[in-house]
């Protein structure tokens, strides 16, 4: 029974994500068609720049839905590892990277001092960081009309090691992430606080931390505000 009803979550929960996931394609899918157009008109190299990088955010955030649901339906200690967060940390700002500069965000990684491998799935966690940050990309702008900064940071906190994703965006906080999860079933804009979309990379990296044990919270780092997962350092998880 026990299996039967985690299916069963897991296929609602499939086809919420899957709802969201259409709505937030929309935005990539009309600036590829209006970059094209742009480029024929101009033959601007510009408008070829918009489609790589509208387009690669797409794909990997369909890519991360279907790892996401993946893990779901799997044993949650799948591929449980030693991972380095700095070294994610770092992949995950090379894979936005286009994206940020589309949408004139810059990108900080801060890796606040030396930390020892924690215990996680080292492509889970990559995954959720990605679908964090690019929706996290697409809606700080809407809130600061200047470029703006993202920093993806780790630090240390009482419950573990936190990595995740810092601005000076005051709606980061616990306040809209749980507004959000209650509202994410029922509307197209459920982190009303912080994006004008559907937000669905947020809810896809909850949706993949949740598959490995973990959870997306609300966190402060150096009087900034983001999400992100608390992390178990591998000799803390020796001594339970």
């Amino acid at each position: 029974m026990g299996r039967l009803r985690q299916e069963k979550e897991t296929a609602i929960l499939s086809q919420q994500l899957l709802v969201n996931i259409a709505e937030e394609l929309k935005m990539p899918l009309i600036r590829i068609a209006r970059a094209n157009e742009l480029s024929m008109i101009n033959d601007d190299t510009s408008g070829q720049q918009v489609i790589k990088a509208s387009t690669e955010s797409a794909l990997k955030l369909i890519d991360n839905y279907i790892l996401g649901i993946r893990l779901a339906l799997e044993d949650k200690t799948f591929n449980i590892e030693s991972v380095s967060v700095s070294s994610v940390l770092y992949d995950a700002a090379v894979d936005l990277s286009s994206l940020a500069k589309l949408y004139n965000v810059d990108l900080e990684l801060n890796i606040a001092g030396k930390f020892g491998p924690v215990i996680a799935n080292r492509q889970a966690l990559h995954a959720a960081l990605v679908s964090l940050g690019t929706s996290l990309i697409e809606a700080i702008p809407a809130h600061d009309k200047v470029q703006t900064k993202l920093q993806l940071a780790t630090h240390r906190s009482r419950y573990g090691v936190v990595a995740g994703m810092y601005a000076e965006t005051k709606q980061l906080s616990s306040t809209s992430l749980q507004m959000g999860r209650r509202l994410y079933k029922s509307s197209r804009q459920p982190l009303v606080n912080v994006s004008y979309g559907s937000g669905a990379g947020v809810f896809v990296a909850d949706s993949i931390l949740h598959s490995i044990g973990l959870k997306l919270i609300a966190s402060r780092h150096h009087n900034l505000y983001g999400i992100g997962a608390v992390l178990h350092p591998l000799n803390q998880m020796q001594l339970v």
